[in-house]
């Protein structure tokens, strides 16, 4: 086992625990457990312990017959949905900058968490005013385009169930009616893109649009940002048109045959 970290607020536990994880991870296909605790210098019966929480949690798995561990399906569908991310970015990119190019502001590539979308790429514009959204960073979906894009397509029980969260106020003017966000999103399933205006950060404006898989379930959104002053709303409806187009063209790539059909 490796040296204890210094810091203070690790919890030793869970870090031997995510320590067996790796090892049965890297071991490649089924192994004892006596195999584990031995290689990692953990007591038989802690490393008996550790194997039953991951396989409890669906990281790992036992087969009873053998008495050995593998990958869980919970970290198998993990390492699918990573992968399925990295596709969407890839075939993504060059569509991103080429918007950039277009029109100069900033472009978003964003999946659909709990109640939130999670930024997985974005191609920022050479402007002195930008948006304040990161890699990584995770804002609701009922405030954003990227989050309405993808709540107008989900199938009805699901979209219930994300609408059903609690729903954050980032702003002023984010909405939190229930009967208002459903509205705007019937809209934005007849237009096929959606819009925010300072809902999610004040004095912004992002136009969105969902990205479909071969089911057409709205796996990713894509949105171009920009301060409000530089998006009057027929620049937005062009960013929207423009949006599509671009959304299909990734869409198709991932097997979708189903084209936003609008009102």
């Amino acid at each position: 086992m490796p040296k204890k970290s210094g810091n203070p607020y690790v919890v030793q536990p869970v870090m031997k625990a995510l320590k067996v994880l790796e090892f049965v991870a890297r071991h490649g296909h089924e192994i004892a457990l006596t195999t584990v605790g031995r290689e990692l210098r953990i007591p038989k019966t802690t490393t008996f312990r550790y194997l039953q929480t991951l396989t409890e949690a669906g990281f790992v798995s036992h087969n009873r017959e053998t008495d050995k561990y593998n990958l869980g399906p919970l970290l198998r569908s993990i390492a699918r949905a990573d992968a399925s991310f990295s596709k969407i970015r890839q075939l993504a990119r060059p569509a991103m900058v080429e918007l950039m190019n277009e029109f100069n502001e900033t472009v978003n590539l964003a999946v659909k968490g709990n109640g939130t979308i999670v930024y997985i790429d974005l191609i920022e514009a050479n402007r002195s005013l930008r948006m304040q959204a990161r890699i990584g960073d995770s804002h609701p979906m009922h405030s954003t385009a990227l989050g309405k894009a993808i709540l107008a397509f989900l199938p009805e029980a699901e979209k219930l169930r994300q609408l059903d969260l609690p729903l954050t106020e980032r702003t002023g003017r984010t909405l939190l009616e229930r009967e208002e966000i459903e509205r705007q999103l019937r809209q934005v399933a007849k237009l096929g893109y959606a819009t925010e205006i300072g809902e999610n950060e004040d004095g912004a404006m992002c136009v969105g649009v969902p990205i479909f898989d071969d089911n057409h379930y709205p796996v990713a959104a894509l949105s171009i940002s920009a301060p409000l002053m530089r998006m009057p709303r027929p620049l937005a409806a062009k960013a929207g048109m423009r949006l599509r187009e671009v959304a299909a063209h990734i869409s198709s790539h991932l097997g979708s045959q189903d084209p936003i059909v609008s009102a």
